[in-house]
């Protein structure tokens, strides 16, 4: 790392980084809130090693290159984007994620990706809830992380608030390796000076006052790094009062890391610190040698075992983000885990289970296009992708983001990565005929690229409601609908499915009787209708006797009451949880028939609806909201408000609490966006049907009135 006072030349412009082996590749992906400045981080990695020429033109506010000129006309990075570089001869994936909770789907493809992450915060703002909650993610799995604090520069920027506040937020295993100061660097391990100030990095001694202050961080830094070495005498040997080789201290720091046991803390601003976070990467961030292997299946599902990070092995990738354009088609960016990718090849395209998301379980081979080191809106021809590389792929028309790609003859599935489920509702339908007769295809582009949208064509409200993560989500979805492919939609009011029940007993004829010349219809029945407990559905029981409704119509007398129930009695919603009895009847042998029983069974029930009152049923789900601490008090009491049960709350890990109620549905199709609101985006939820229960009755009188 710079402790080492190693430079390196960057690597030449205008060349596609390539790698031949897998310990020359560092995959890393940045996460961080948006205006933290992950973006400008990479802008400024690029020129570093050369990959770009200019570090950077400010348009409107917002900085603009080759690089991510793309991001600013897709709505300010609402996607994963590849950057790669090289620095001292290691090819560098850097991973740059959206900053908006709505597109945590792409966060988590970039974590899937990497082999490390880089969590990015502003020096003049604190820790928000997003990152808190990815880092709680990287640790389940031991993803090796470290801090970069940007902006140390701003006029408020507060480097020691934010670094307790990382300590604070992310626990044990934090530390700064450098101190800004002054245009400059101070290396803890070093105890050296890098300035800064002149536009180039010189070396220097720290005046006194430096090195007392860095003294200070210093003494909790080479603590925490022995606490995780595996030379158990360095503690002993420190607390003696031994001065411990600088160097021994560093390559125990980049084990540390490795393991995602100590987590280096960096600092950047304008023109300082990029050559820090470069070595940091090249020498404290592990290969993908030491990444573990996702699970692997045979598409049958059965374990497969032995497959490891080898170019020579069989080919297993995996498709971590999808794009697609009218123009360009569709390029996928493929990590490969085991095996060598090549231009032209025949792979397996194996499909990833959301089918219940609108995506299709793909089993077929296809046959690639170019593959290609993307940077920006360019991209540059690269000859093949190795175990542990990252590449675009063309042409892979049937492949969607998390699908596998492997052998043809040894198909082979990994494990999917986890993807939060869409819990906003957004209702749409064309705006024009023409729109109407695009609208499919494009939306089959969209599911195609994007696995946390669902799709879904609701049979009882004849509705067409995307699923989105957010609002954000949903804006950019249509956007797309618009921008990318042509058809305009336009929001409609959301219809919530509800039921109809009967609310007592009671008992009903249906007569239909009518003589027009020739045959005609005769049919009578009574029936008896009762409501049954909340779940039961529909039971029909036959109590005739002495034949007075022959037994070929009974059948029929059902038939009707069934498709009367579908059609509802007052509101037009679908019946449920009622027991009818047929108990008595006429027919007549010429003029009774198998329709004219259907309706007197729908005229029965009819009749029914009038004699006791009619409930409106809507449904309740089971809400689980996990949400910080501080927030439990407001959560609760709004969905109280809401009209929910709070079942009760228990503590979830560090500062964590889930808060679990009863809710009616109509009251959370937009809670998504209220719960962000609330909790300063710490909040997340889960919804599971529960049951139906009666509308209250100012609802109910609404419902029905319209």
């Amino acid at each position: 790392m710079a402790d080492r006072n190693s430079g390196g030349a960057p690597g030449a412009a205008g060349r596609a980084p390539s790698a031949d082996r897998p310990d020359m590749v560092r995959n890393v992906v940045l996460v961080g809130h948006s205006g933290a400045g992950k973006t400008t981080l990479v802008e400024a990695l690029l020129a570093a090693t050369g990959t770009t020429q200019r570090a950077g033109r400010v348009e409107d506010g917002t900085t603009v290159s080759d690089f991510d000129e793309v991001e600013v006309r897709q709505q300010r990075s609402v996607n994963l984007t590849l950057a790669p570089v090289v620095y001292n001869g290691i090819k560098i994936n850097l991973l740059d994620t959206p900053g908006y909770a709505d597109f945590v789907g792409d966060l988590r493809a970039g974590l899937r990706a990497a082999d490390a992450a880089l969590f990015v915060l502003a020096a003049n703002e604190g820790v928000d809830g997003l990152s808190r909650m990815l880092w709680d993610e990287c640790a389940t799995v031991g993803m090796p992380r470290a801090v970069v604090i940007t902006k140390i520069d701003h006029q408020r920027a507060d480097f020691e608030e934010l670094l307790a506040l990382c300590q604070d937020a992310f626990g044990d295993g934090v530390a700064p390796l450098y101190l800004p100061h002054d245009g400059g660097l101070a290396g803890l391990l070093s105890r050296r000076f890098y300035d800064y100030s002149g536009g180039s990095r010189t070396e220097r001694a720290p005046d006194a006052d430096l090195l007392n202050l860095m003294e200070q961080y210093r003494e909790g830094l080479i603590e925490g790094i022995i606490q995780e070495s595996e030379d158990e005498s360095l503690m002993e040997r420190y607390l003696s009062g031994e001065e411990i080789d600088s160097k021994v201290l560093i390559d125990d720091l980049e084990k540390a890391v490795a393991r995602g046991g100590f987590h280096p803390v960096l600092a950047t601003g304008a023109g300082i610190g990029t050559q820090e976070v470069l070595e940091l990467i090249t020498q404290g961030f592990p290969s993908p040698l030491e990444h573990p292997m996702p699970e692997i299946t045979t598409i049958q599902g059965r374990p497969v075992n032995g497959i490891v990070c080898d170019p020579e092995g069989p080919l297993v990738a995996e498709v971590v983000k999808t794009t697609s354009d009218p123009y360009v088609g569709r390029i996928s960016l493929v990590r490969v885990f085991s095996g060598t990718l090549r231009p032209d090849q025949t792979v397996h395209v194996s499909g990833h289970g959301l089918t219940d998301r609108g995506h299709d379980d793909h089993d077929l081979d296809a046959r690639i296009g170019a593959l290609s080191s993307p940077l920006g809106k360019h991209q540059r021809t690269a000859a093949k992708c190795v175990a542990g590389d990252i590449a675009a792929v063309a042409k892979l028309s049937r492949a969607e983001t998390g699908d596998t790609l492997s052998d043809k003859d040894s198909p082979l599935l990994m494990t999917a990565w986890t993807m939060p489920d869409p819990l906003l509702p957004v209702a749409i339908q064309a705006k024009s005929k023409a729109d109407e007769d695009k609208l499919s295809q494009a939306l089959s582009r969209l599911v195609a690229e994007d696995p946390t949208l669902r799709l879904e064509n609701n049979a009882e409200t004849h509705q067409l409601v995307l699923w989105c993560m957010g609002e954000a989500h949903a804006d950019v979805l249509l956007d797309r609908l618009a921008r990318r492919h042509g058809v305009e939609v336009e929001q409609v009011q959301l219809r919530v499915p509800l039921r109809e029940t009967f609310g007592g007993k009671c008992q009903a004829m249906g007569r239909n009787v009518k003589q027009t010349g020739g045959h005609g219809q005769y049919a009578i029945c009574h029936l008896e209708v009762e409501p049954l407990p909340s779940g039961r559905g529909f039971e029909f029981v036959d109590k005739i006797v002495g034949g007075v409704v022959p037994r070929q119509f009974i059948p029929s007398v059902e038939k009707g009451v069934r498709a009367q129930m579908e059609r509802g009695v007052v509101a037009g919603y679908p019946m449920v949880d009622i027991r009818v009895t047929l108990y008595d009847g006429k027919a007549h042998s010429v003029d009774s028939s198998d329709m004219a029983f259907q309706i007197a069974g729908q005229l029965a029930l009819k009749e029914a609806s009038a004699k006791v009152p009619t409930l409106i049923l809507e449904p309740v789900d089971e809400v689980a909201v996990l949400v910080s601490d501080e927030y439990v008090g407001a959560v609760m009491s709004d969905l109280s408000s809401r009209r929910g049960r709070v079942l009760g709350n228990e503590p979830v890990g560090r500062g964590r609490t889930l808060v679990r109620a009863e809710v009616p549905e109509l009251e959370i199709t937009r809670y998504s966006i209220d719960l962000r609101s609330m909790s300063h985006g710490t909040g997340t939820f889960t919804r599971t049907f529960l049951r139906y229960e009666p509308l209250p009755s100012h609802l109910a009188d609404k419902v029905v009135s319209t």
